[in-house]
């Protein structure tokens, strides 16, 4: 158990690392804490805040910088999220104010807006797509044996993909082939679809086709796109701040992970149930490559639409307080200008 001093002055130690980014030493936090007390006492404090592994000496001074131990345990007990500044608010609020023509570009530019306010890398992702249904589905001749394969979800979103077909391709078939998709897969979620796509569907298709295999393909693979779960992430270089020349190694494996179209992040990422802000050590995570960085996530709700996620890159040292703070209103903001995007949709 820490005494209510020792927890003020644990306080007071990471709030000063994190202004500073210097050892904290006893004298630094006697001018610094709000209350009276002897150097010798803040002393024997810190030595009982290093016994419990709360914060660490570094080699370089006498002062001393938080632990993950110290930082988890602030985090779980200490951390109160400062209201988020009247400018920032106006700032996310314009930045939300334009028209937007699909849902990825509301996603992507949310990054965006994160990473300008914080100087750090943001990442983004959209909706769940579990109730995400099928509205159209059709095929447009571009010349030289290509089309282009467009499917279109009830949110507003447009997948398309290009393909090469065939020369000999009887155009009535394919047409009767559409149909079928558009007239037993309309109005499902593409969930669903995906799973009669390799039931019902094919035995529907040979009434037409003498081999419906490319066909699905085709249908397939632009299914699969506009199901999938897709990161965007912006502020990349800014890992660079944080790392800089100290560790090459890690820089390039932090670059690889958030470049991998979202397969780590997705596992690193994902709130707990019942807790919409966490923050996650890097150096709590098996993986070594985020050591001495942290995510602070955020989920956001957009009612029967799903749930999404926005989270934030940076050092261990950030600014919790207003970091926590910053998140739960953009999450706010961000959920508000998604509802009114669906609305255009919803019926």
């Amino acid at each position: 158990m820490l005494t209510k001093r020792q927890l003020l002055v644990l306080k007071e130690i990471i709030r000063l690392y994190t202004e500073t980014g210097q050892p904290v030493g006893s004298k630094t936090l006697m001018e610094a804490l709000p209350l009276h007390v002897s150097s010798a006492t803040i002393r024997n404090d810190m030595a009982a805040l290093e016994t419990q592994g709360l914060i660490v000496k570094t080699h370089s001074s006498s002062g001393r910088v938080p632990s993950t131990v110290g930082y988890r345990y602030y985090l779980d007990h200490l951390v109160e999220p400062a209201a988020v500044s009247p400018l920032d608010l106006a700032t996310i609020q314009d930045a939300f104010g334009g028209h937007y023509h699909k849902l990825d570009e509301i996603i992507a530019q949310s990054a965006d807006i994160l990473s300008q306010l914080t100087s750090y890398t943001a990442i983004s992702l959209g909706p769940e797509v579990s109730d995400m249904k099928l509205t159209g589905f059709r095929l447009v001749p571009l010349g030289n044996h290509q089309v282009m394969a467009i499917l279109v979800t009830n949110s507003g979103a447009v997948e398309s993909q290009v393909f090469t077909v065939p020369g000999n391709l009887d155009t009535d078939a394919l047409e009767k082939a559409i149909r079928v998709v558009n007239d037993q897969l309309v109005g499902l979620p593409l969930t669903d679809v995906a799973s009669r796509l390799h039931a019902e569907v094919p035995q529907l298709l040979m009434r037409y086709m003498t081999s419906p295999d490319g066909f699905l393909d085709l249908f397939g693979n632009v299914l699969k796109q506009a199901a999938s779960e897709r990161f965007y992430v912006s502020g990349r270089l800014n890992v660079m701040n944080f790392i800089g020349d100290q560790d090459l190694d890690q820089l390039k494996r932090v670059l690889s992970l958030i470049d991998d179209d979202g397969g780590q992040i997705n596992q690193l990422l994902g709130p707990a149930p019942g807790q919409p802000i966490q923050v996650r050590l890097g150096d709590e995570l098996t993986n070594n490559t985020l050591k001495n960085l942290s995510l602070v996530i955020a989920s956001y709700d957009v009612n029967q639409h799903g749930t999404g996620m926005i989270a934030l890159l940076g050092p261990s040292s950030m600014p919790y307080s207003k970091m926590i703070g910053l998140l739960d209103a953009f999450r706010s903001e961000l959920a508000k200008r998604l509802t009114s995007y669906y609305a255009n949709f919803d019926e």
